[in-house]
């Protein structure tokens, strides 16, 4: 697999050249200062491009081109704003950029509660807490209905985690969920987060899905003709949250979404940390049976508990048998090869790695400090090279 580096552009604190000592070859980036739904000027991009490259890497996958909230609602400025979807996918093409990593998650991106949760070897990692999420959702934010999508149980035990919360604590923790998320095009305080909620308010599963599909089945065809591979990242977490519909949570949402746009173009971003947060995913079984359609790899473990809260874990440890992936997706990229596709080899990227050693209290965007993200590519590049040898 080709093996790549997030990098969140000029004021990354984790540098290309970082990226390089590392071991990756390519580049996952976006314009993320006109990530707002315009359309990407061609000459934007290949600045960007020439500034990857002027580094002796590769820029790969772009991720992500943002799909606004028009989009997700067929509200508003929706077909504009497709438009210039279309125009953006354009000029990453005349770059020769052939991969769309994209989400669909309503208003929040991935969401977690913590974002310096203490592990035994001294660094920290992500982590959502089911209880600090519902003493939020139904205490705090106290959004219409929120008492309804949480059991009685939990809701006892979210007032006992509140009461002792000082100010300073609960104003980090809603900051985490709805504050702050990296390439988010703008922040939300508690009552402009409300406001988009209620956009969502009529919106059901199924009626999300009809827009996704209604909007691939527009896109795919211009990223089809382009050569570009669509590759959709899911929910995370792999659950509803602030009672929004979630529509990529499952190796059954993943297949309807195949095929309600049967498309070359249209595929997927395996990213075994979200869909491995949810028990119903099983990721070697997913890798296996959607590898045609992996045009992308996020790769990263959790550890699951019981009550569905979760945690980063280690990218070899976690609920994940990632050597278990790791094969199964080099045996497709072999498979790919063996049909002559050019495009066989499958990028990936190690994904939300611990804060460790000299990252520990650096600024950084949470989840991709550098030496964690190092120590998980070494390692997933161990694997490869090892399954490499044994064929």
């Amino acid at each position: 697999m080709k093996q790549t580096w997030r990098w969140f552009g000029p004021d990354d604190p984790v540098t290309l050249a970082h990226a390089r000592q590392a071991g990756a070859t390519g580049i996952v980036s976006a314009l993320h200062h006109l990530n707002d739904g315009r359309a990407w000027p061609e000459d934007e991009v290949l600045k960007r491009k020439s500034e990857i490259e002027a580094s002796g890497l590769s820029w790969d996958v772009v991720e992500s081109i943002i799909v606004h909230e028009d989009i997700k609602t067929r509200s508003g400025r929706f077909r504009d704003l497709i438009a210039n979807y279309k125009a953006s996918l354009g000029a990453v093409a005349a770059a020769g950029i052939k991969t769309v990593c994209y989400n669909f998650m309503a208003i929040t991106d991935w969401t977690r509660t913590d974002l310096d949760f203490p592990m035994p070897h001294g660094g920290t990692a992500l982590r959502f807490d089911i209880v600090d999420f519902c003493a939020y959702d139904v205490l705090v934010l106290k959004r219409q209905g929120a008492e309804n999508d949480h059991p009685p149980q939990r809701i006892a035990a979210a007032r006992q985690r509140l009461a002792p919360m000082s100010e300073s604590q609960l104003a980090r923790l809603e900051a985490n969920l709805i504050g702050w998320v990296p390439a988010r095009e703008f922040i939300f305080d508690r009552e402009s987060f409300r406001t988009a909620l209620a956009r969502y308010h009529d919106l059901t599963v199924e009626g999300l899905r009809a827009n996704l599909i209604a909007f691939l089945r527009e896109i795919a065809p211009v990223a089809e003709e382009a050569g570009v591979r669509l590759a959709i990242h899911p929910d995370d977490p792999p659950f509803p949250i602030f009672g929004l519909p979630r529509a990529v949570s499952t190796a059954a949402h993943a297949r309807a979404l195949l095929e309600g746009c049967p498309s070359p173009a249209n595929g997927l971003t395996l990213c075994t940390g979200s869909y491995g947060a949810s028990a119903q995913n099983d990721l070697v079984a997913m890798a296996k049976d959607f590898g045609k359609d992996i045009h992308f790899a996020h790769l990263r473990n959790v550890s699951k508990e019981p009550d569905g809260s979760f945690h980063e874990a280690e990218h070899l440890d976690g609920d994940t048998d990632m050597v278990k992936v790791v094969a199964t997706l080099l045996g497709e990229e072999k498979r790919r090869r063996a049909e002559g596709r050019s495009d066989w080899e499958i990028p990936m990227r190690p994904d939300h790695g611990h804060a460790i050693v000299d990252d520990i209290g650096k600024k950084v965007n949470p989840g991709y400090s550098c030496i964690g993200r190092l120590k998980g590519v070494a390692e997933l590049r161990g694997i490869m090279r090892t399954l490499d040898r044994l064929d």
